[in-house]
């Protein structure tokens, strides 16, 4: 079997690109976040606090229209575009595309989202056609998406229930079987894969690695919503599996400084306070 690669923070310092000092507004990634739903609000606006953390320059985050407001009144850097219909069909996804300031480096679907396959299919079809990478979560991880997104090096982030239901099988629970398990799916759909859990196993299909998770005060909900708003910051200027593993590396230090600080009551927004402490000492300007 393939080895497993160990994660340092000399690795994860290795694969964080530098920031040009020069650099403009839009260089250093710009982010689409579309999720929510009248239930899940706070999901998508984990995902883009988390997604303007991981340094990226513009988040615009799409949410059904019926919770816009409650979007924005949680931070002024949220730059929310109303979506017509609660659920994501076919018209909101082609509305969405329509109303795109700017085309989006990398984009994360699903968060707390209500949708028709075929609107996300439609949604991924025109992200692509675009050029945005996309990152798929929570709702979005269905198997009609998958023949959108294989073999174009997109990420999935799936704990152990939703990789299930994608696709079809169920990931172990050692060690040796979830990571012979993510690589061997991960080769067949060439994409990549996160499965989430008390231990994270990323791979491409060539590439694998495993991250124990820090603490488990991260079970908490929304730290998977702050993990895919980072991984899509990051794949705005890595390559896919650089992206996931150092979003699941830097997420886990952020939950660890998070529990430092709250023991076991923490919540997904102790993680969003704590990503700067986590990111700072990687941090590089050329």
């Amino acid at each position: 079997m393939p080895s497993t690669i160990a994660v340092t923070p000399k690795m994860i310092k290795q694969l964080i690109p530098p920031r040009s000092f020069s650099s403009r507004k839009g260089d250093n990634g710009i982010v689409l976040i579309a999720g929510g739903s009248r239930f899940y609000h706070g999901a998508p606006v984990l995902a883009s606090m988390a997604a303007l953390r991981s340094g990226a320059d513009l988040v615009y985050t799409a949410v059904p229209r019926s919770i816009i407001t409650a979007v924005r009144s949680f931070s002024p850097a949220i730059i929310a575009l109303p979506l017509p219909d609660d659920k994501l069909t076919v018209g909101s996804a082609n509305r969405l595309a329509a109303m795109m300031p700017r085309s989006a480096h990398a984009a994360a679907i699903g968060m707390g989202m209500s949708l028709e396959p075929e609107g996300l299919v439609a949604l991924v079809k025109k992200l692509e056609e675009a050029g945005t990478k996309i990152l798929l979560d929570a709702s979005a991880l269905i198997p009609p998406a998958l023949g959108e997104i294989s073999g174009t090096g997109g990420i999935v982030t799936p704990h152990a229930g939703e990789y299930r239901r994608i696709f079809g099988r169920d990931p172990g629970t050692t060690k040796e079987e979830m990571t012979s398990n993510v690589r061997k799916t991960a080769k067949e759909y060439n994409i990549t894969i996160a499965l989430k859990g008390w231990l994270n196993v990323i791979s491409d299909g060539d590439q694998t690695a495993a991250v124990k998770r820090s603490t488990p005060a991260m079970t908490v909900g929304g730290t998977g919503d702050v993990l895919s708003g980072l991984a899509a910051g990051l794949l705005t200027k890595m390559k896919p599996f650089d992206a996931a593993l150092t979003s699941v590396y830097l997420n886990g230090l952020a939950g660890s400084l998070a529990f430092k600080r709250a023991g076991l009551h923490v919540i997904a927004t102790d993680l969003l306070d704590a990503l700067p402490d986590a990111m700072k000492p990687f941090d590089k300007v050329k």
